[in-house]
C-alpha cells in the first residue's frame, strides 16, 4: 500500500543517513522486514527523487550511501537537515503574525525550491504523515510591529519605552527598558531586560505591551548576566531565588510526571508505595504552586 511504502522508505532514508560507509541490499533489507527487490525499487525511486544517493562497489559487494550533502546554491545541506527542515512549519505555528513566522516560512520554500520538484514532492508526502502540532499558544498577529522594535533595540542595544500592562493590573504603566533578551518559552514570547521604574531585572509580556518605541540612549548588559542561570531559577517564566523543592506524586500520575522533563536540575526517586518523588531546586512562585495544585490530592 502507499502508505507502508512511503514509511519503508522515510526508514530506509535513515538507515542510509546515519551510515557514511554505506549499507547493502541484504543488511538494509533485514533492517526493514522485506525482500531485496523491494529495496532495490525504494532505492531507485529516491534517487529518481533527487536524493543524493550513490552505489560503490567494494569486495564484489553493492553498497549504497547517501553523499555527504545536497548542494543548495553554495551551502550544503546533509540529508538530515534538509528532512529537519521539511517537518519543522508545524512548529512555527506558534509565531505565527510574527517576523519570525514569515522570515522563516519565506526561507523553507526556497529551500525547497532549490531540492527540486521531485525531492520537495516527496518530503510533502512525508509531511502529511509526520505532524507537529503545537499546544496551547498566544497570537501575535497583532505584535508584529512590537516584535520587530524589540527585536532591533535587542541586537543595537538600544533602550525602548513601552506602555505596558501586567496580568494583575487594570492600568497601563509607562516604563523605559534596556532589553537583553527576547524569548520563547511556554506558549508566549517574552522580554527580558533593565527596568528603570523597578530598577531591577525584570520579564514582559510582549503581547502585554500596548505601545513601544525605541529610544535614543544605548546601553551595554551588565558583564555579570548569564541569560542561562537567570531562566534556570525559574519554573516557567517568572523567575525567583532558586528555592529546593521536593514534591511526592502518588502512583496513579507516577508515568504522566516521569516521562517529562519538568526542569534541568530534576531528580527522581521511586517511592516504596508506587508513587515517586520529585525534587528540583527552583523559584517557589505562583506558577509552580498553580501546576502542583493542577494534580490535586495527587502531589
Amino acid at each position: 500500500m502507499r502508505g507502508d511504502q512511503l514509511a519503508r522508505q522515510w526508514l530506509l532514508i535513515q538507515q542510509l543517513a546515519r551510515s557514511r560507509a554505506g549499507l547493502g541490499l541484504d543488511s538494509l533489507a533485514e533492517e526493514l522486514g522485506c525482500v531485496r527487490r523491494t529495496v532495490y525499487r525504494d532505492l531507485d525511486a529516491l534517487m529518481y527523487a533527487g536524493f543524493p544517493l550513490v552505489s560503490e562497489r567494494r569486495e564484489g559487494r553493492v553498497y549504497y550511501r547517501f553523499l555527504d550533502s545536497f548542494g543548495l546554491a553554495d551551502v550544503p545541506f546533509t540529508t538530515d537537515e534538509v528532512l529537519a527542515l521539511a517537518f519543522s512549519e508545524d512548529l512555527l505555528r506558534v509565531l505565527e503574525g510574527t517576523v519570525f513566522h514569515d522570515s522563516i516560512r519565506s526561507a523553507l520554500a526556497k529551500i525547497r525550491a532549490s531540492l527540486g520538484p521531485e525531492v520537495a514532492g516527496f518530503l510533502a508526502r512525508l509531511s502529511d504523515s509526520f505532524r507537529v502540532l503545537p499546544g496551547p499558544h498566544k497570537r501575535y498577529g497583532e505584535s508584529r510591529q512590537t516584535i520587530q522594535v524589540l527585536s532591533d533595540a535587542v541586537i543595537g542595544r538600544r533602550s525602548v519605552h513601552m506602555r505596558y500592562r501586567s496580568a494583575s493590573s487594570i492600568r497601563d504603566s509607562l516604563r523605559e527598558l534596556d532589553p537583553y533578551r527576547v524569548w520563547y518559552r511556554s506558549g508566549g514570547l517574552y522580554v527580558v531586560g533593565h527596568d528603570h521604574q523597578s530598577g531591577e531585572i525584570r520579564t514582559f509580556a510582549v503581547d502585554r505591551i500596548r505601545e513601544i518605541h525605541a529610544g535614543e540612549r544605548r546601553f551595554t548588559p551588565p558583564a555579570d548576566f548569564d541569560f542561562e542561570a537567570w531562566i534556570a531559577g525559574s519554573f516557567g517564566v517568572v523567575a525567583g531565588p532558586a528555592t529546593r523543592v521536593r514534591i511526592r506524586f502518588e502512583a496513579g500520575v507516577r508515568s504522566f510526571v516521569e516521562e517529562r522533563s519538568w526542569h534541568p536540575s530534576q531528580k527522581l526517586a521511586a517511592l516504596a508505595d508506587g508513587g515517586l518523588e520529585l525534587e528540583f531546586e527552583v523559584g517557589a512562585t505562583s506558577e509552580l504552586i498553580g501546576w502542583i495544585l493542577s494534580f490535586g490530592a495527587a502531589a
